[in-house]
């Protein structure tokens, strides 16, 4: 029973918490008066409640699981492969480093317009997701290889380490955490910026799409249940991320 103890306490919290807010939320509802603005929690709900059981709502859902995911691997793949180069050559960090900034400094929605002229509207929300990750990845890498120690660096060559050695025992735990940090990171940011490209996009099965068309119609109980949605989607990712890399590690500190 001891043991259960502090999951039914973090528990717990976690749904005082929740309630907390959804009071706020109601509160709010009652001060504003218009269901329009502001729908109250409980109808808000019950249209979330309706959508789940349309076959719409889970086409729409896979397909923006799909576009995130695939924009997110993307920019991890990217960002991990010339982050690294780039933290181990000067020359090629001096090349890609404008472009990070580039990136980093243009509006979100420059990027989507340039893209609805480039590709089709489902392709535009990856490519987009794929850009506003790559930076965070990218800067997370260099800066863990900018920061290994030099001289563990200096040891390994004086007691004529291998590449693929120094790699694995220096340069990997640097990366490590930092890499982690940016996924998640960016697991967060892909979901707001895709489903922003699918707003702007309207590709046929999307969340972007069915929020568009809510505010089109100004549904606005639609249009918070929709985003309620995105923001469980978005929490559940984190979870499971967070979660499987704490295995990860459980596993690696029992191998030891």
């Amino acid at each position: 029973m001891k043991g259960l103890y502090p999951f039914y306490k973090k528990g717990l919290k976690a749904m005082l918490v929740i309630i907390f807010w959804l009071g706020i939320w109601q509160i709010l509802h009652g001060v504003v008066g218009r269901e329009i603005y502001i729908p109250s929690p409980r109808n808000v709900f019950t249209t979330l409640l309706e959508l789940v059981f349309l076959p719409h709502f889970w086409k729409s859902v896979g397909a923006s699981i799909y576009r995130v995911l695939a924009g997110l691997f993307l920019s991890i793949f990217a960002g991990s492969f010339l982050g690294i180069l780039a933290g181990l050559n000067k020359h090629i960090y001096d090349l890609i480093y404008p472009l990070v900034l580039v990136i980093k400094s243009t509006p979100v929605l420059s990027f989507i317009i340039i893209a609805l002229i480039w590709f089709s509207s489902s392709s535009v929300p990856i490519f987009i997701g794929f850009l506003m990750c790559f930076p965070v990845i990218w800067t997370n890498v260099t800066t863990s290889m900018h920061q290994v120690d030099k001289n563990l660096l200096e040891m390994a060559k004086s007691y004529g380490v291998r590449k693929w050695g120094v790699y694995k025992n220096i340069y990997f735990p640097s990366i490590f955490p930092y890499f982690l940090a940016g996924c998640i990171t960016c697991l967060g940011l892909s979901w707001k910026v895709t489903v922003a490209a699918e707003v702007l996009s309207h590709p046929r099965n999307s969340i972007g799409s069915n929020l568009y068309s809510a505010k089109v119609y100004l549904d606005s109980r639609e249009l918070f249940a929709w985003t309620l949605v995105v923001i469980l989607l978005s929490l559940f990712f984190e979870r499971v991320f967070a979660k499987t890399i704490g295995k990860l590690n459980f596993t690696k500190g029992q191998g030891r």
